[in-house]
């Protein structure tokens, strides 16, 4: 929509000499060597990555022989809208202890192809970065059809994170009904945060474990297996 001239004068409380006199004005030359250092402003800070603050931005400013001040180029990012990413922290360290002697025989042997549904389920975690810190996903992925059936995220990474999945994949595949009726092979790293006892767990046990259905689970160099039969 457009508003008659003296409407939007009289809203933004300017003459209307004012504004024609604004229209055909030549820039001054504090508006020139702002766009000027607005566009070095900006270079420098997009060839950081998006990473540079307003020193160092100053710094790169100055060294392409612009001369000005610190809260000059506060400004001129303000009105750019760069604002620095966060640094990433360092990535989580995995301190675990893993026990030598409860390696067991990797089942799967990476044999990834499956011949019908719930028959293979891999299982990982990862970490991702976020505005808040790290965040852990821990994923069971069904390797007939590649899709992912169960998954977790948590702030910390516990057993719980991996637990959580796994409970996740057999209730959205029939519950323990359908694990009770199909030979299911579970595998997973040797990660020392999938190294718990299910009894432990907050999730029901006979979710998982019944009197005619056992739960093997144990650790191999390559990776780890359970299986349910």
């Amino acid at each position: 929509m457009i508003w008659p001239v003296d409407l939007t004068c009289e809203a933004l409380g300017v003459s209307r000499s004012g504004f024609y006199a604004w229209l055909t004005r030549i820039p001054s030359a504090r508006s020139v060597s702002d766009a000027m250092i607005g566009q070095e402003v900006r270079t420098s800070f997009l060839s950081s990555d998006r990473t540079y603050g307003a020193r160092r931005v100053w710094r790169d400013v100055a060294g392409a022989g612009h001369h000005c001040g610190l809260h000059r180029i506060e400004r001129l990012m303000r009105l750019q809208a760069l604002r620095a990413r966060p640094r990433r922290r360092a990535r989580p360290l995995d301190t675990g202890e893993r026990n030598i002697g409860a390696l067991a025989p990797n089942i799967l042997d990476r044999q990834f192809t499956a011949s019908a549904p719930n028959e293979k389920w891999a299982a990982d975690f990862t970490f991702i970065w976020t505005r808040e810190g790290w965040l852990y996903v821990a994923v069971v992925l069904d390797l007939y059809s590649r899709r992912i059936v169960g998954w977790s995220m948590q702030p910390t990474l516990t057993s719980q994170l991996v637990t959580d999945a796994l409970t996740m994949a057999v209730w959205r595949r029939g519950g323990k009904q359908t694990v009770e009726q199909t030979a299911l092979l579970h595998h997973s790293d040797r990660g020392s945060q999938r190294r718990f006892n299910w009894s432990l767990q907050q999730c029901p046990s006979d979710l998982i474990v019944t009197a005619r259905s056992m739960l093997r689970q144990a650790f191999s160099s390559r990776g780890s297996s359970a299986v349910w039969c």
